[in-house]
């Protein structure tokens, strides 16, 4: 299934632990995962994960592959740790981040000058649960995953770590990090902001939520994500999801002045553009 005969999990989320079954689940490498607190560490092993630890260096011992599973602010700080606890040359890094400008900006220097290899990697699973306890091993099945090569280190490590992510069920391609973050902010962290601004609205009384059907369920369900990660995720992207905010004011604001209008056509060739678009986009997938 892979090249790498062992994988270090750094973080004990969702997509860490998730990566960590999944690995097991097809008798993929070996794999270790490392969390900060031993709570998570031992709800790890609970939940099958047999080789979680909170010793950064048990962890880290042997690896060939990388893959940091922390919030990208904190991922510079846990590098530091890592190079310091025996991360060394010979040993490809890479991440899950939602971001990759700042990822790279901020690791690349720091890996490059102790000799390690940087690829950054983003697969778009998840969910609006997170935590150890909400993982499953079959996330990633059928997940698109973005691989970066920013850093210029290419062949053979590129191919081994595309290798590695289609190994458990990921539809993999490559990109670089400035359209990385531009693609994201419109199909991924634009699409919550608009969740959480329909919550807003149609949530202001909790209680009316029963009245509600599928629509209303549909449109809000990922508002119910980490605040704290969201907030961090948005703000990272500040400049792209803005971008895409805009062109969403500007829309809203069409449809402001047709309803005012009373324009019945108007509005139905607006909602249209959406339909077919929507369709188009299902028969793409």
């Amino acid at each position: 299934m892979s090249e790498f005969r062992k994988v270090a999990i750094l973080g004990g989320g969702l997509l860490g632990g998730s990566l960590a079954l999944a690995l097991a689940a097809r008798g993929g490498p070996g794999a270790s995962l490392w969390a900060r607190r031993r709570q998570t560490v031992q709800d790890a092993r609970a939940a099958g994960i047999s080789g979680a630890s909170e010793d950064l260096g048990e962890a880290l011992e042997g690896a060939e592959l990388v893959i940091l599973g922390v919030p990208v602010g904190a991922m510079p700080g846990l590098v530091e740790r890592a190079l310091a606890s025996g991360l060394g040359p010979g040993t490809l890094v890479s991440d899950v981040g939602s971001v990759k400008r700042v990822v790279h900006e901020a690791l690349g220097p720091m890996l490059r000058e102790a000799g390690v290899p940087f690829i950054g990697g983003h697969p778009m699973a998840g969910s609006e649960r997170q935590g150890i306890a909400s993982s499953r091993a079959d996330l990633f099945e059928g997940a698109a995953c973005l691989l970066s090569d920013d850093e210029g280190v290419g062949q053979p490590l590129a191919a081994r770590l595309e290798a590695f992510w289609a190994g458990i069920g990921c539809r993999v391609t490559w990109t670089d990090a400035r359209r990385h973050d531009e693609l994201v902010a419109r199909i991924s962290h634009f699409p919550h902001l608009m969740a959480a601004a329909t919550a807003l609205v149609s949530l202001g009384d909790p209680a009316e939520a029963r009245f509600g059907g599928g629509g209303l369920r549909d449109t809000t369900r990922v508002a119910g994500g980490d605040s704290g990660m969201w907030s961090e995720i948005l703000t990272e992207n500040r400049e792209a999801v803005a971008a895409a905010l805009r062109e969403s004011i500007e829309g809203l604001g069409e449809m402001l002045a047709m309803l005012e209008a009373g324009d019945h056509e108007a509005v139905r060739s607006w909602l249209e553009r959406a339909r077919s678009l929507h369709q188009a986009s299902r028969d793409a997938r």
